[in-house]
């Protein structure tokens, strides 16, 4: 890939979408050029168009790792700059890109250089599938056929003498560089593009890229851990199943130990304390409660906060009675209670090999973890 040259064009100063030029806006904790630029790694001699007010900044983050050129007054001469910059006899092929599109994928640039094989140019383009209206004073006006019609992205790949020679001869202006080879009488041959290859523009296109990288999203992790012995009774309840035992469990409310522990697991993610604080054992009317309530106040309370439970885990460790007849049915109890998928819900068991007050028989423990998720 030594032949090639990539351009990336990040002179503009954008600011449609809040604060600093948008190339330098900190995107998943990195900046959106850096982003863009890491992108192109093994593609070929990165060039790098800023605004000359810029270099500074941009020597700081990219010395020795690109070429950087000052841009002009138009995207058409910033892109004729960084041609003018190329070596004829080093470089055939140069692709040039939008510093705001920070997504673009390997397999994306694969294709338009494979393109190039058989074509002049090629460009990456998406069919345009909705309506398309015009308007004017915020009514509809008309309709504009959509045959035909596609969404321009780039990378836009070219031969160089042919485009440095479209760019000499063009008078300047242009939205891109497409039409530029088009002026000049070149084929743009069309590759698939991608829906993810976004250019940044307005603030919810940032919000958009977080999502897609991931970054984005508030993710946090609770666990809880709870214990109650055994008294006379014959059954007990376990994550909101009533299973026969010669024993029951002793406890201030119904002493579902299982849902206990995914309890004070939500709470412990959303860092609300445990459920003592929210139904304090002193109060009586607690006692005997069916800890149902307890898991259901908790799931709210996330989503109320714009939580959704990704997964959650209980285990259940005991001697007896045996879990594993029951396993199933109690934890579609449990994603029922906090209304997710079942299969987002593991309950299971395990003993302690005769060890401690468990493996003596005297009680029951769980422990829980749950992972919360705001988009």
């Amino acid at each position: 890939m030594t032949d090639t040259a990539i351009i990336i064009v990040a002179a503009g100063r954008g600011t449609r979408a809040g604060g600093e030029p948008k190339q330098w806006r900190m995107l998943g904790g990195q900046s959106v050029l850096g982003r863009t630029v890491a992108a192109f790694q093994g593609a070929g001699r990165v060039i790098v168009v800023l605004h000359p007010d810029d270099m500074v900044r941009g020597i700081t983050e990219f010395a020795g790792k690109v070429t950087l050129i000052a841009g002009g007054e138009t995207r058409s001469q910033s892109v004729r700059n960084a041609l003018e910059s190329i070596d004829p006899n080093e470089i055939s092929r140069v692709l040039i890109h939008d510093g705001a599109r920070p997504l673009v994928s390997p397999a994306l640039i694969t294709r338009v250089r494979a393109a190039l094989e058989t074509a002049p140019a090629a460009a990456p383009a998406i069919g345009v599938t909705d309506a398309l209206w015009t308007g004017a004073d915020a009514k509809v006006t008309g309709l504009q056929p959509r045959d035909g019609l596609f969404r321009a992205q780039t990378p836009q790949g070219f031969h160089f003498p042919a485009i440095l020679d479209a760019h000499r001869a063009h008078p300047g202006g242009a939205a891109d560089d497409v039409e530029v080879a088009l002026a000049a009488g070149l084929d743009v041959a069309i590759v698939e593009g991608e829906d993810d290859n976004i250019k940044l523009t307005w603030p919810g296109d940032f919000a958009r890229a977080e999502r897609m990288l991931g970054t984005g999203m508030d993710i946090r992790t609770g666990n809880g851990y709870d214990v109650h012995a055994f008294t006379d009774g014959d059954h007990v309840m376990l994550c909101g199943v009533r299973v026969p035992h010669s024993k029951a469990l002793l406890g201030h409310s119904d002493a579902d130990v299982g849902m206990h522990a995914l309890t004070d697991a939500i709470y412990g993610a959303l860092a609300e304390g445990d459920i003592g604080r929210h139904f304090p054992p002193s109060d009586p009317k607690w006692k005997g409660a069916a800890s149902h309530i307890f898991l259901t106040h908790a799931a709210g309370l996330a989503r109320d906060r714009g939580y959704t439970i990704s997964n959650a885990d209980v285990t259940l460790v005991c001697e007896r009675p045996k879990i594993g007849p029951h396993a199933i049915e109690m934890a579609a109890e449990l994603a029922r209670i906090t209304g997710v998928e079942p299969d987002r819900i593991s309950v299971k068991a395990t003993t302690s090999e005769r060890l401690g007050f468990t493996g003596r028989e005297e009680g029951i423990a769980a422990i829980a973890t749950i992972t919360l998720v705001k988009p």
